[in-house]
């Protein structure tokens, strides 16, 4: 049986199931193995992993703990709550920025490819031509934040590098955003955002695109790249404190368990606590060579959870109203037992967005593709409601091709 437990209750002998963490924050080769020795508790707790997930049928058991599903139910309750309050509202329709949006993407990516050759050679960042870059992200952000974050979610692991910065970027400046931050801080925090990563052009690619587990050392060499980063920036006047801040410091956490500087509480900037919060879940949604990203409503859910301890509980609950429960471009599947993808959030009841459908699984076809208003009732475009989302991946089918297929 799966059980959610506090890293206090571990003990030798227990079957760790999933360290329910993002990959950069565990210090092991693998995600699941019994736990041998306390060496190995002490490394899950100075990681700053607070909850771990064991398997009691293959290892000791904690008696009252929860077990996974009641844990879950748990979370989805907090977050229907959470789901109450007003969302993100757009300016225009996604199928008129998405052109646009695709132009972009391909132009920040390119940018920022550019930006780590550069680096990595020793020449100074050209922060020229990265501004008006994040000028047309923030104003396609405006127009339609779901149009651009959406597109992004599309990754390979020869880009995942640029696409991850821009990524960061648009998901950071469409939270500035919805926070009603000044518009001139949320432009310099979308340049700290595209540029955050740019000490990883010093990790050598054997590094930084390893497809296994990395070692302690390599850990230690990858953790050197918010410091390197900041030194390239630093280099350049046109750099303010804002995209320096998030730069050195994207990677700290609350409880004082992130890098470089073991930051803690309130002594990371909001701008940096923020920008950790993004990073986090672009991360994890992301597929990489050595492990499968997860949808994005399942990633925000661990987001809401890891709060707890990681990061600004009012920060992320925030993030979730911003993106939606349901963010742009999920797949989720419908009480009628048709599958859709989540086209634009509900300005009030982020359970209730609007979705394309295009598929029935209780027939396994194909359906003629309809935009359903789950605002709406029966007879209205409506009358159905979203039970959880899906993986494409289970059904093996693209929801992204059904973005705008319907309307």
């Amino acid at each position: 049986m799966l059980k959610k437990v506090d890293s206090s209750q571990l003990a030798v002998g227990m079957y760790i199931h999933d360290l329910s963490c993002d990959w950069m924050t565990h210090p092991f080769i693998r995600n699941r193995f019994v736990i041998s020795s306390e060496e190995e508790i002490r490394k899950i707790r100075k990681a700053g992993i607070h909850d771990v997930v064991i398997d009691s049928a293959k290892g000791l058991d904690v008696q009252d703990a929860p077990t996974l599903e009641e844990a879950n139910r748990a979370t989805e309750r907090e977050l229907t709550e959470l789901a109450a309050k007003p969302a993100v509202v757009t300016r225009v329709p996604l199928g008129e920025e998405l052109s646009r949006a695709a132009q972009i993407r391909h132009q920040a990516s390119s940018l920022v490819r550019t930006v780590m050759r550069d680096a990595r050679l020793g020449k100074a960042i050209e922060i020229g031509q990265v501004q008006p870059v994040v000028q047309n992200i923030t104003e396609s952000i405006l127009r339609n934040p779901g149009a651009l974050v959406g597109l992004l979610r599309i990754k390979n692991k020869d880009d995942y590098t640029f696409l991850h910065s821009v990524s960061v970027c648009a998901l950071l400046v469409a939270f500035c955003n919805s926070r009603g931050m000044d518009p001139e801080v949320t432009r310099q925090a979308g340049l700290g955002g595209l540029l955050h990563d740019t000490g990883k052009a010093l990790v050598p690619d054997a590094v930084l695109n390893k497809p296994a587990a990395l070692t302690d050392e390599e850990f230690a060499i990858v953790r050197k790249h918010p410091r390197d980063g900041f030194e390239i920036l630093r280099q350049s006047p046109e750099v303010n404190d804002i995209a320096l801040d998030i730069t050195l410091h994207h990677h700290e956490r609350r409880d004082g368990s992130g890098y470089p500087d073991k930051l803690s509480g309130d002594a990371i900037s909001e701008l940096a606590q923020m920008a950790a919060i993004v990073d986090v879940y672009d991360a994890i949604t992301a597929d990489r060579c050595y492990h499968k990203g997860i949808s994005a409503a399942a990633a925000l859910r661990k987001i809401y959870e890891w709060s707890k301890f990681h990061f600004n509980p009012q920060y992320a609950q925030e993030f979730m109203r911003c993106v939606g429960i349901y963010p742009v471009g999920t797949m989720v599947m419908l009480e009628s037992g048709r599958l859709g993808v989540v086209v634009e959030p509900h300005e009030t009841n982020l359970l209730a967005p609007k979705v394309n459908v295009f598929f029935h699984t209780r027939t396994n076809v194909y359906i003629k593709p309809e935009t359903v208003d789950l605002a709406r009732g029966l007879g209205f475009g409506g009358g159905d409601k979203i039970v959880g989302h899906e993986s494409p991946a289970k059904w093996k089918v693209d929801p992204m091709r059904f973005l705008t297929l319907a309307g």
